[in-house]
């Protein structure tokens, strides 16, 4: 009996002691401070909100503004922003290079940025169009010239000459004639002949022998007549 109600008086709860009691209370204080701050970030927040859903109704309605510019704000702040602009069917981007400069800019649908536009925002930059307008036309202009200048080499690499008419005055139209489709251009091996890659022949030299065989057949013509005669 007596070790049954020795057991029954440890199971119960000791009586508090000063330090605890003082533990207790400093728990009770913290947590009602916490509550209480989250009471207020919550309605700090609510206001934050409507105070923003009023100012993007203002800036709808405002036929003069295309984009309106916000000062930096914490992250919070920019969530908040972002998605009452979303709600109310606006873009919205952020910029800045850090935490402390970050902003948010509103767009109208119709008045969308470009990336131009965007990437002189993320840079920092100030955004002029007709600054924008003069480089997009020098980036043109760079293109045009950059392309005319490779259609050029392409032409002086593989040049398209009438051999015929740069040597008829030396060797005469049939000549030269002759001594042209003899080097026309294989189309599949560049612009020289593969044949004429393996003779060693100069110019002069194959042109001597165009006119020879030309003398050799006016004579064989000749001689042909005077037999016939």
């Amino acid at each position: 009996m007596a070790d049954l109600l020795g057991s029954i008086l440890n199971s119960m709860e000791k009586p508090p002691t000063v330090g605890d009691q003082e533990s207790r209370r400093k728990a009770r204080e913290q947590a009602a401070r916490l509550k209480k701050m989250e009471e207020l970030e919550k309605r700090k927040k609510a206001e934050f909100r409507k105070k923003m859903e009023k100012e993007v109704s203002d800036f709808i309605q405002d036929s003069a503004q295309q984009k309106r510019k916000y000062n930096p704000m914490g992250k919070i702040e920019r969530s908040i922003l972002h998605d009452v602009a979303e709600v109310a069917g606006l873009t919205s981007f952020s910029f800045g290079e850090d935490e402390e400069s970050r902003y948010v800019m509103l767009f109208k649908k119709e008045f969308a940025p470009s990336d131009e536009e965007l990437e002189a925002y993320r840079k920092g930059e100030q955004w002029d169009p007709q600054l924008a307008e003069q480089r997009r036309k020098r980036k043109e202009q760079a293109a045009l010239e950059e392309a005319a200048s490779a259609q050029t080499e392409k032409t002086q690499t593989c040049p398209n000459s009438n051999y015929r008419d740069k040597y008829s005055h030396l060797i005469g139209t049939s000549a030269a004639k002759d001594a042209a489709h003899t080097l026309e251009a294989n189309r599949t091996y560049g612009c020289v002949p593969v044949a004429n890659k393996r003779d060693t022949r100069s110019i002069e030299e194959a042109m001597n022998e165009i006119r020879a065989k030309k003398r050799q057949k006016r004579e064989d013509d000749t001689g042909a007549q005077s037999s016939s005669s």
